[in-house]
């Protein structure tokens, strides 16, 4: 029998393997100690095209014309900000990190959002909502994260109503000369390098590449999706392949 380890060799992936902490406890740690310069770093370390990356996945969901979106591993919910563009009834974020929270909430007080999204925190392996509560739920680079993966995403699974739609943005390997190369250059040396001076964290951004190398992409991932109870799972490479845009529907 195949173990979840095996298929998702990135849960064995922590910002600290000295730490007794969990992988999960880690990660929120690592991302409450980087909250202040998170978004920063998020739109300079990718050239600001992080954006439309996202604008991509609300296009997906956007097809289903949701009136209850969850947004999980949140962040500082500029995911959850881009699906307010769809006028829907209510959006929920949810994260493990309470100071990426913040963050999150007063860029929603300043946009006049913090009644249509509320962000609090909360376990993808242990989501606090009722069976079939959403019609669409998104994931921007989060499953990489997650402790263990199949829980988490059978739990996206378990609060999404039939018919409900799936996208999850997720970093994947470029293929192609010479996009894989400059892609290895700049993800294992000069983004860990400029995130350490920057962050202040020692290891938040050798963790990303680490476990963004780890992380089963493609048609790997679209198995895992289907083992979760999704189905019609895609994958759609963007940008060279230096992100991948995941949909599927339950």
């Amino acid at each position: 029998m195949v173990t979840e380890a095996e298929k998702n060799p990135a849960t064995k992936v922590v910002p600290d393997a000295g730490s007794n902490l969990s992988k999960k406890e880690q990660v929120a740690d690592m991302f409450n100690n980087i909250a202040g310069k998170y978004d920063f770093l998020n739109h300079f370390l990718s050239l600001g095209i992080d954006k439309g990356w996202r604008k991509k996945a609300i296009a997906e969901i956007a097809k289903i014309q949701p009136n209850l979106i969850l947004d999980v591993a949140t962040g500082t919910g500029d995911l959850a900000i881009a699906a307010s563009k769809l006028n829907p009834e209510k959006i929920t974020g949810v994260d493990i990190a309470e100071q990426m929270l913040e963050v999150g909430r007063k860029k929603l007080k300043e946009r006049g959002l913090d009644e249509l999204i509320t962000l609090s925190k909360g376990d993808s392996e242990a989501l606090p909502f009722d069976n079939g509560e959403f019609d669409a739920i998104t994931c921007a680079y989060g499953v990489r994260n997650f402790e263990h993966l199949h829980a988490g995403l059978r739990e996206m699974s378990r609060v999404m109503r039939e018919g409900g739609k799936l996208a999850v943005l997720e970093f994947s390997r470029p293929k192609s000369f010479p996009m894989k190369q400059l892609y290895q250059l700049y993800f294992k040396y000069i983004l860990p390098a400029f995130g350490k001076v920057v962050s202040k964290h020692s290891r938040a951004y050798s963790y990303l590449h680490e476990s963004a190398m780890a992380f089963p992409e493609g048609d790997d991932f679209c198995i895992i999706l289907e083992e979760c109870g999704f189905k019609d799972a895609k994958a759609q490479p963007l940008t060279f392949g230096i992100t991948t845009l995941y949909t599927a529907i339950k």
